[in-house]
């Protein structure tokens, strides 16, 4: 009984660390700190942001991390969490 015990629990573990290392865990993080960074450091009376907006495209739907909008202007800003160079074309995946 214990061994199955044990081995539930080492399985449960390497689920959860499989996870916290992966691209999706890795995206929301990113995502989360660029969002309480918005909300920290622009004034709520000039800016209004919103966030994870889901839009119709020509093909399918598009989503936009991170949208500010003001008599400034709008700003649009897609979060990546990664490290080193990200190269890539706008079509591309």
């Amino acid at each position: 009984m214990e061994v199955i015990v044990l081995f539930g629990l080492g399985l449960l573990i390497a689920i959860g660390l499989s996870y916290l290392s992966s691209p999706t865990f890795k995206g929301k993080v990113g995502e989360a700190r660029v969002s309480s960074a918005i909300s920290r450091g622009l004034d709520p009376d000039i800016y209004r942001s919103y966030h994870d907006i889901t839009l119709p495209s020509g093909d399918g739907t598009t989503q936009i991390d991170h949208l500010i909008v003001s008599r400034f202007g709008v700003f649009v800003i897609e979060t990546k969490n990664m490290q080193g160079w990200i190269f890539g074309l706008e079509k591309q995946s």
